[in-house]
C-alpha cells in the first residue's frame, strides 16, 4: 500500500457496565472501522463487562479519518442488537509519533486528551513513552445507549518504508 504511514495497533482490553439486550445478560462484540477497513473482536458470551484483550491493526493511510467503534450483542436468530458506539481521533497521538523521543525515559507522559463535547473520552488520556514505542490508554463512554464504556490501548507500528508522517 503506497500511501501507508504505519498501521495501528488497538488492543480492545474490556467493555464496562455494557447495556443488556438479551433477557440478562448479552452475548457483545466490537467492530472497529476506519474508512474501509472494518475489523472484529469475538464475541464474549453472556457479561455485561466482557474482557477481550485482542489486538486488531489498522493500516493507517490518513490520520485525519475518525476510528469508529460499534458494540453489537450477538443473537442467533435475529439481527445483532446495537449496544452503542464511539469514535475517537488520533490526532494528538500522531502529533506525539512525530516528536523526537529516543532518549526519553519510558512511562513518560507526552500529553493528555481531555473530554470534550468532540471526543468519546469518558476521562482524560495519556499519551506515552513506552519501551521505545508511543501508547495511549482510552476508556471510550459509547453513545446511543443508556450505558457503557470500552477500553482501549493504542500502539503505533512504524512499517519499514512507510511514507514519512
Amino acid at each position: 500500500m503506497e500511501n501507508m504511514i504505519g498501521l495501528l495497533r488497538i488492543k480492545v482490553l474490556r467493555g464496562v457496565n455494557l447495556a443488556k439486550r438479551d433477557t440478562y445478560s448479552s452475548d457483545p462484540y466490537v467492530i472497529v472501522r476506519m474508512g474501509k477497513q472494518k475489523l472484529k473482536t469475538r464475541v464474549v458470551k453472556k457479561n455485561l463487562n466482557p474482557e477481550w484483550n485482542e489486538e486488531l491493526t489498522l493500516t493507517i493511510t490518513d490520520p485525519n479519518h475518525p476510528i469508529k467503534l460499534q458494540v453489537y450483542d450477538r443473537d442467533i436468530f435475529t439481527l445483532d442488537d446495537k449496544m452503542g458506539d464511539a469514535e475517537f481521533d488520533i490526532k494528538e497521538f500522531v502529533r506525539a509519533l512525530k516528536m523526537n523521543l529516543e532518549n526519553v525515559p519510558s512511562g513518560t507522559v507526552i500529553t493528555k486528551v481531555v473530554p470534550s463535547r468532540e471526543n468519546c473520552l469518558s476521562e482524560e488520556s495519556s499519551i506515552s513513552w513506552e519501551n521505545g514505542k508511543v501508547t495511549q490508554h482510552m476508556f471510550l463512554r459509547l453513545k446511543n445507549v443508556e450505558c457503557g464504556e470500552i477500553e482501549l490501548q493504542l500502539q503505533w507500528i512504524h512499517v519499514p518504508g512507510s511514507k514519512v508522517l
